[in-house]
């Protein structure tokens, strides 16, 4: 018996519209054989390859804007490993290596807006890290310089607002009239011999006595730290549980007392930076606010201070 099959659905009908009435004639149809004279022969030579060498000067804005900035790092890099550091050609191109990789550090920088610092500072503290990371760079381990440079340049920040911590906001005004109270008691205690009064350092400034007392009390928000906390990062027990240990910072008395004789030698810039940064123990940071300079301007002052101090007198820094 044969097998039953289902039963098909009639066919549709093609509306009129959809049926084509047109012949194909031959003038549709193309003749035309592909040809050699088709088929591009032309070999890329060392001619089409830009050997071109990409100068400081040409590391515009508009270039990084539209050029890739790990494209441009990498060339740039191949033309320093061929460079005698030291040289100005050398300084100029690692100078360019700089200027194309700041926005990965206003990147990073971005990262902290939420802390009460001058975000100008903070690119400051991120450049140094960005130097460092390009003078260690080597293109031929096969990393990109924004994966290698990253670490260091957050790393640097990071330092930064560990050494500058503060614990209670201190309002713009109050910490700028805290740097001059400081620099006023330091000059004070330099011609009087003994360390001024409220009074005297009020009427150097031109301030009320208030206002002094204010920003010395701000000033201790700076330092404040519980004597129970553990210290973050160096696995060790809290304060309190190390007082009585000796002290390092206590090795650098005799040098910090050796300096205060020798400052003479320095000229009278270098001098008062020293001062502020030793016995004020103010910041670079608060230091460039201070004088009017960048951070980085205070950082090579102090090397050089130091080298000169080191050469006349062969003391350690």
């Amino acid at each position: 018996m044969p097998a039953s099959t289902a039963p098909q659905a009639p066919p549709q009908e093609i509306p009129q519209e959809h049926v084509t009435t047109e012949r194909i004639t031959p003038e549709h149809v193309t003749t035309e054989r592909i040809t050699p004279e088709h088929v591009v022969t032309e070999r890329i030579t060392p001619e089409h390859i830009a050997t071109e060498r990409v100068t400081p000067e040409q590391v515009t804005p508009e270039r990084r804007r539209g050029a890739d900035t790990r494209a441009l790092t990498q060339l740039l890099f191949g033309q320093l490993k061929t460079l005698e550091p030291g040289t100005a050609e050398h300084d100029r191109v690692r100078g360019a290596l700089i200027e194309a990789n700041l926005p990965l550090v206003r990147y990073a920088a971005a990262r902290f807006r939420s802390r009460n610092e001058p975000m100008e500072d903070v690119v400051q503290v991120g450049t140094i890290g960005l130097i460092n990371a390009i003078d260690r760079f080597d293109p031929d381990r096969g990393v990109q310089f924004p994966t290698f440079a990253m670490p260091t340049v957050v790393g640097e920040i990071k330092r930064y607002f560990r050494d500058n911590v503060r614990t209670v906001h201190v309002p713009r005004r109050l910490h700028e009239l805290w740097v001059q109270v400081n620099s006023a008691t330091e000059d004070l205690t330099t011609a009087f011999g003994r360390s001024p009064s409220t009074a005297e350092i009020a009427e150097r400034l031109r301030i009320t006595e208030e206002e002094v007392l204010s920003c010395i009390e701000a000033g201790r928000s700076y330092h404040a730290t519980s004597l129970e906390a553990a210290q973050e990062g160096d696995g060790l027990p809290g304060l309190l549980d190390r007082l009585g240990y000796e002290d390092p910072a206590l090795d650098g008395v005799e040098h910090r007392d050796l300096v205060r004789h020798l400052l003479v030698q320095l000229p009278e810039r270098e001098q008062r930076i020293l001062l502020l940064r030793y016995y004020s123990n103010l910041t670079q940071s608060q230091i460039s606010a201070e004088l009017g300079v960048s951070q980085m301007h205070v950082s090579r002052l102090l090397a050089r201070s130091f080298a000169r101090l080191r050469s006349a007198n062969r003391i350690e820094a």
